[in-house]
């Protein structure tokens, strides 16, 4: 296991295999304030991301691979966008795709 759950977060540290997904959606949910810490996190399974985005916990220490840090980090803006509404709902604008694909903003 490559998930280390500390008091106050959980620390993911080197590759972060699919077997990890449920015990940290697990961890994350029974937290007050869930946290966790990817600076040693080299590689994450789809499954784990998909835990980390839906469930939102705050990042002590962002990934070194920028791509990675970068999806994160929209997250992260939009919890705290989240905390700045007070309870108002968050609507996603979601656009329409035509035939070529394109919705039509896009064009």
């Amino acid at each position: 296991m490559t998930i280390r759950y500390l008091k106050k977060h959980a620390a993911l540290e080197g590759h972060v295999a699919v077997d990890d997904a449920e015990a940290l959606a697990q961890w994350l949910l029974k937290q007050p304030s869930p946290a966790v810490h990817l600076g040693k996190c080299e590689h994450l399974h789809a499954a784990v991301l998909q835990v980390l985005l839906a469930l939102r916990p705050r990042l002590v220490k962002p990934p070194t691979d920028a791509l990675l840090a970068g999806v994160l980090a929209g997250v992260q803006a939009g919890v705290q966008a989240d905390d700045r509404s007070n309870d108002r709902t968050t609507q996603l604008k979601v656009g329409h795709r035509s035939d070529s694909g394109l919705s039509a903003s896009d064009r």
